[in-house]
């Protein structure tokens, strides 16, 4: 149980930091930067860097990831005895960067690829990379040592070692979840049950259309929550719209266009499933509650402007314009 008045603190101080985040009507001024070196002037106004664009997009990227765990950081720090449920959503840049830092060896890249500091919050030893078992010795990550490996291609082993990386956190970040009272869960349990519902189902669409996967291979690889609405997925041609009318999550699919052959576009589905979480964490956290679910909205919101700022640094990098690559994600400014 947290204490009422950090709960109170705890709410102010995310009010404070969403009221400056590039979230709601503020994504609308990353469109006046033409240029990297303008966009991490519009993000980091006192603290921009001073590189060439060629070098600048790596910096920034990690820059607003920094900024994001660290808002995140200080939130979670700020209880005494900070509820799990908190420190999983927290630790989940540890869950990314030790995914990260796996692929590297399985890659044999000669460089540990960076990571992102939590603090306190940390279990994994990132300084031992390239040995798997040192860096998750005495850690809850020691179930990687068992994964199979030496598939006879590379990728076999990467979609085993992230989907067991995410069956994984989303089952602990569950069990968490239901660790805390009714009151303060209500809000996060049904956000929750949407992400992992729509994490499952992008998943799905990915194996069968990069991979043409098996049905009963793509069911291995689902988190074992919510994996109702994917497994039905399965069962629909992913050429043929209308067979999906009465799928939960139809409307996220890309529509139809006259006179072209419609093909189910992971990517498209992705975006919008993102769209419709931070819709409902930005409804919650202006409701007025300063509960744990707050909390959690808050730390969905943090996220999801990575997601965003990140996209249009990479987009600039490659030509677009950040209205393009807003409109790309579905967020009409």
């Amino acid at each position: 149980m947290t204490n009422p008045g950090e709960r109170a603190y705890a709410h102010a101080k995310a009010c404070g930091i969403i009221g400056r985040s590039f979230v709601g009507k503020r994504i609308a001024s990353l469109e006046k930067a033409q240029r990297l070196s303008e966009l991490d002037r519009i993000i980091f106004p006192s603290s921009f860097a001073n590189l060439p664009e060629r070098e600048l997009l790596f910096s920034l990227e990690k820059r607003i990831e920094e900024r994001t765990a660290y808002s995140i950081r200080t939130i979670v720090r700020g209880f005494s005895k900070p509820p799990e449920f908190l420190v999983l959503l927290l630790r989940a840049y540890e869950y990314t960067d030790l995914k990260n830092a796996a692929i590297a060896i399985i890659e044999k890249d000669q460089n540990p690829p960076p990571h992102t500091d939590i603090g306190r919050f940390s279990t994994v030893d990132f300084t031992t990379w390239p040995d798997l078992r040192k860096m998750v010795e005495g850690t809850q990550y020691t179930f990687l040592l068992s994964l199979k490996k030496n598939s006879p291609d590379k990728q076999s082993d990467i979609i085993a070692l992230e989907s067991a990386l995410d069956r994984h956190y989303y089952n602990a970040l569950w069990k968490s979840l239901h660790s805390l009272p009714v009151r303060e869960r209500h809000v996060s349990q049904k956000i929750l049950s949407d992400e992992i519902s729509l994490k499952n189902c992008s998943l799905a669409l990915r194996l069968r259309h990069y991979y043409n996967m098996r049905e009963d291979e793509i069911k291995t690889h689902l988190v074992d929550i919510k994996a109702e609405d994917a497994i039905k997925s399965l069962a629909f041609p992913l050429d043929s719209f209308e067979e999906w009318s009465s799928w939960h999550w139809k409307n996220f699919l890309n529509h139809e266009v006259a006179g072209s052959h419609w093909h189910a576009d992971p990517r498209h589905f992705q975006n919008a499933a993102s769209r419709h979480l931070y819709h409902l964490a930005w409804h919650y956290f202006f409701s007025g509650s300063t509960s744990l679910d707050t909390i959690f909205c808050f730390i969905k919101l943090k996220q999801f402007e990575e997601d965003i700022l990140t996209g249009v640094a990479e987009g600039i990098g490659m030509g677009m314009t950040p209205k393009q690559v807003l409109s790309t994600l579905g967020m009409h400014t």
